[in-house]
């Protein structure tokens, strides 16, 4: 039993109650107890729980069978023996499922609890070691051998007993849930065994470590075994003391931060700029929750809010973020339009809007069939090809754009590259610099408000470079399908989805466009229309159009098929019918003034009617030249405009052997007159020719029209026949076109560009169409009524062609061909002159 000092430190400890008694004034009960012999008792088993010897511990006992024991132990007022239970959810337990060890202990005082349990207050006395058991009904009762520990300090357990202590410091200055008095208590213990029991009673020890340190009956090895499980602890507490400094440091930052955040909204409201700033932050958080962001660009969008939010809104930082913050949110973010993969309906939009061009539509109802296959299968992704319509100025390629969008139910949206020479055109600039926007391919998928938009662009070869970058080389990744499902802008910083663009980009030449750059493209050629075409187009789209447009209905203007035509041969000169339409448009314009001022019009428009409303006709229609010429043949050529007539002129004079080429000729196309030159003079036996006359003769190779730059290798067949047609004074036909690369064997070689070249000579009304026979296999792309108008002859050698071309050779007269047989120096030649002469 403790004495009054000793229970007045476990009072101020914590470690117990002020007991309670009924009769205050008696003095505490003793246990009578046997030095040598056993003591028998009755057994309490207890869960979760372990009690030492010393210590005053509350017990709440709810089993019959235990509080039976209690009150048996607290009636005599005898010893009860407190035993651990070996399983703890057992209601029960045998006597076997109970520790063999436990603690004598004496009944402070036993109150009712009103749910029925007992509440008994427990002074631990000594350990003991049950011996056998008495008794198991109603309760048990056990017989046990007490066992008492040495309470000598020998130098090692002195040494224990500190290190322990500043062990249980440590652990009591880290551990909140132990009062700090039990360390001031547990400086005051002398025994060694009582201070283990005290310090593993107040730690927080499982019940196997308890029963553990229990079973210790030598108190040196005991506070070794508490050193280590003290040490153990303070390790666990250790760190989870830095985990709560850490964890406190963040919530300290964090209210300083909501402290200083509220301030400064405080004084924004003082100014008047508070909840105008923070509405609009909130509605910027707002739509970054709403809307479909990945989660690198929804963790990009949160960050520069939360920049703009902790800066003044009068910062000019704050107006570039929420510039910025604008730009991301209004991009279509996984926003669809529903492709309509009906192929008839779409056949049947092309055709209600264009006439012909029966490749460029093939090729986009064959997509349109794949997606609808593939769509059916379960396969929602699919390549969008990119589409290069190429062709001359007026053909409809961009219309034919807006046709393709409207079939699939697509938005339309066109940028044009005409004239763009910086890179960051495309690909925008960085915000570092001042007014920086993205690019014009963000700018427009930003109005196109879908990410499966029609993104045509237009005019792809006009695209230029210089010192700022390659406009060109920036659309690379746009149009590779294999890079733009992630396209950066430099703006935006973050990648951006292009892959489910349908591209189609427009160019008027292949040539200028890089190869790289052409190789990621699918070419479409859109050729000129002949004269048949432009009819139809002008009947069926053009003056439907324009009559609307200027408010004409169709019984008061009439255009007849001969005044059409009229249009189309005398009046334009083109590959296209932008012109032609322009034409129409004046003719409607005139037409309107005069049903404006109410005076009588022509319903019915003649070609006389033609002339008097837009005047003398522009261009001649009919051959290239009016009569068989010496020296001149003609050629054809193609141009941006599509294809077009050229005509080489070759004049000789009295000189040295030069030769001459002028017309603003390429460097292929000097190459071409030089070969041709050479296979002249290396075949002049054959063609009935004095080698010795190009020594004394100039030869002056001519293409009109100098001030247009003309090259390219196809005019080679033109030079030879009007040089041949030059020295041997045999006429070119003047209904004949011809074309064609020639050699110094004089093979002649294929051509580009056949079908543009073909269309050119017939709208200028030849009959005969010369062509290397090696692009007989380009002719199944000519028209068919082409085909019957023109008559082509294939060519694989000059000979071939000179028999065609040339007709026979014109009589000189006598007095020139002695003058020129005198320059040759031929006397022969010049004796049978004079003898004719005589």
């Amino acid at each position: 039993m403790l004495d009054h000092d000793v229970r007045n430190w476990l009072i101020s400890a914590g470690f117990m109650d002020v007991p309670r008694r009924a009769e205050t004034d008696k003095a505490p009960r003793r246990i009578p107890r046997d030095l040598e012999g056993l003591i028998e008792a009755p057994l309490l088993p207890v869960r979760d729980t372990v009690l030492f010897p010393h210590m005053v511990t509350p017990l709440l006992v709810g089993r019959d069978r235990s509080v039976q024991a209690a009150e048996a132990a607290e009636q005599t007022q005898g010893p009860l023996v407190v035993v651990a239970q070996r399983d703890q959810e057992s209601e029960d337990p045998l006597p076997e499922a109970v520790y063999s060890i436990g603690t004598v202990v004496s009944v402070v005082r036993s109150l009712r609890m009103p749910d029925g349990t007992t509440s008994v207050l427990t002074q631990g006395e000594h350990r003991a070691e049950i011996v056998e058991f008495t008794q198991t009904e109603p309760y048990y009762r056990v017989r046990v051998r007490p066992v008492y520990e040495p309470t000598e300090r020998p130098p090692a357990t002195e040494a224990l007993m500190r290190a322990v202590l500043a062990l249980f410091e440590k652990v009591i200055r880290l551990n909140r849930s132990l009062p700090e008095n039990a360390y001031v208590f547990a400086m005051n213990v002398d025994e060694p065994g009582w201070l283990a029991d005290l310090v593993a009673s107040a730690i927080d020890l499982d019940v196997p470590e308890r029963q553990e340190l229990l079973e210790m009956f030598d108190p040196t090895t005991r506070l070794q075994r508490l050193s280590i499980l003290l040490a153990k602890q303070l390790d666990v507490l250790e760190l989870e003391d830095h985990i709560h400094t850490q964890v406190q440091h963040e919530v300290d930052k964090s209210q300083r931060e909501f402290y200083l955040r509220e301030q400064m909204k405080a004084i924004q409201t003082e100014l008047g700029e508070g909840d105008i700033h923070t509405q609009e932050t909130n509605t910027l958080r707002q739509k970054i929750a709403e809307k479909g962001l990945s989660d690198e660009v929804r963790e990009k969008a949160e960050k520069e809010l939360e920049r703009l939010a902790g800066m003044p809104p009068m910062s000019p930082e704050a107006g570039i973020i929420r510039t910025y913050l604008d730009w991301l949110l209004e991009l279509p973010w996984g926003i669809t339009s529903e492709d309509n993969l009906d192929v008839n309906h779409a056949a049947e939009v092309l055709d209600a809007r264009h006439h012909g061009l029966p490749k460029a539509k093939e090729r986009i109802l064959e997509y349109i069939a794949v997606r609808t296959l593939r769509v059916a299968e379960g396969t929602l992704r699919v390549r969008s090809p990119i589409l290069c319509f190429v062709g001359p100025p007026g053909t409809g390629k961009t219309s034919l754009g807006k046709s393709i969008a409207e079939a699939l139910g697509r938005k339309f949206v066109r940028v044009s590259l005409g004239g763009i020479r910086d890179e960051a055109e495309i690909r925008g600039h960085r915000r570092t610099y001042i007014g920086a926007l993205p690019g014009r391919i963000i700018q427009t998928m930003r109005r196109a408000e879908t990410v499966n938009p029609l993104f045509m662009l237009d005019e792809i070869d006009k695209l230029g470079n210089d010192f700022q970058g390659d406009p060109s080389a920036a659309l690379l990744e746009v149009l590779d399908p294999e890079q733009n499902f992630a396209f950066s802008d430099h703006y935006l910083e973050v990648p951006y989805d292009l892959s489910k663009v349908l591209f189609v980009t427009t160019a008027n030449w292949m040539d200028p466009i890089p190869p790289a750059l052409r190789d990621r493209m699918e070419v479409i050629e859109f050729p000129g229309y002949i004269e048949e075409e432009k009819l139809a187009i002008a009947q069926s789209f053009l003056i439907p159009r324009q009559l609307e447009e200027h408010g004409l209905k169709p019984e008061q203007l009439a255009f007849s098929e001969k005044a059409i035509r009229s249009l189309i041969r005398e009046y334009t000169y083109e590959a296209g019918v932008r012109n032609l339409e322009r034409e129409i448009a004046n003719v409607c314009r005139k037409t309107a003034r005069r049903v404006a001022e109410g005076k009588p019009i022509r319903r019915n428009v003649t070609p006389a009617a033609v002339t008097k409303f837009l005047g003398p006709p522009k261009f001649d229609f009919g051959v290239a030249e009016e009569q068989d010429q010496i020296g001149a043949a003609t050629g054809v050529a193609v141009t941006d405009a599509g294809g077009d007539l050229q005509p080489i002129e070759v004049t000789l004079m009295e000189g040295k052997g030069m030769l001459l080429i002028t017309g603003q000729l390429g460097e292929v196309m000097q190459e071409s007159a030089q070969a041709a030159m050479s296979y002249t003079r290396s075949h002049a036996r054959q063609l009935g020719l004095d080698a010795r006359v190009f020594e004394k003769t100039d030869i002056h190779i001519h293409a009109p029209e100098g001030a247009v730059p003309k090259d390219g290798p196809s005019a080679g067949v033109t030079i030879v026949s009007a040089l041949v047609s030059a020295f041997t004074h045999r006429p070119v036909r003047r209904d004949v076109a011809m074309t064609g690369e020639i050699t110094l064997r004089g093979r002649v070689l294929p051509i580009g560009g056949l079908k543009e070249k073909v269309l050119a000579a017939h709208r200028a009304g030849l009959k005969t169409m010369i062509l290397p026979k090696k692009n007989k296999k380009d002719m199944v792309e000519i028209p068919k009524r082409v085909l019957r108008d023109l008559e082509f002859v294939l060519v694989d050698h000059v000979d071939d062609v000179l028999k065609t071309a040339l007709l026979p050779p014109i009589e000189k007269p006598r007095s020139v061909r002695k003058r020129v047989a005198k320059k040759a120096g031929n006397t022969k030649s010049a004796k049978r002159a004079k003898g004719t002469k005589k």
